[in-house]
């Protein structure tokens, strides 16, 4: 059996550091800093690190799958904030209804793909 586990982190890049950070706060996510070119960004138990690192196609490829307990309430609350108005490059795909559950997704200043999903149980 594999020793127990407690997280698991994912870096993703940035191609504008400052304004990917500030995204993410906007998002609801809190930042900590780890050193000028990383920072830990965090929700609650979930967290991944920004780096200030950019190759396009490595960064455009890449997406996070955050499970939540309601995509809706996240799209009803990301489309709330006109986060594509403040943030060049960034789109919120509409909620979708999927076999599996439902998702929304949000494309971030560097091109990131996040998705916030729930389950159907």
């Amino acid at each position: 059996m594999a020793p127990a586990t407690v997280s698991i982190r994912p870096f993703i890049g940035a191609k504008d550091f400052e304004l990917s950070k500030a995204f993410y706060s906007d998002l609801g996510f809190e930042e900590h800093s780890i050193d000028a070119k990383m920072s830990l960004i965090r929700l609650n138990d979930l967290a991944f690190y920004l780096q200030d690192y950019y190759a396009k196609e490595w960064v455009e490829n890449t997406m996070i799958f955050f499970e939540v307990k309601s995509a809706a309430e996240w799209f009803n609350w990301m489309q709330s904030l006109d986060l594509e108005k403040k943030y060049p490059g960034v789109k919120l795909v509409p909620l979708r209804h999927e076999q599996w559950g439902q998702e929304c997704m949000i494309l971030d200043p560097a091109g990131v793909l996040i998705h916030f999903g729930n389950f159907y149980q």
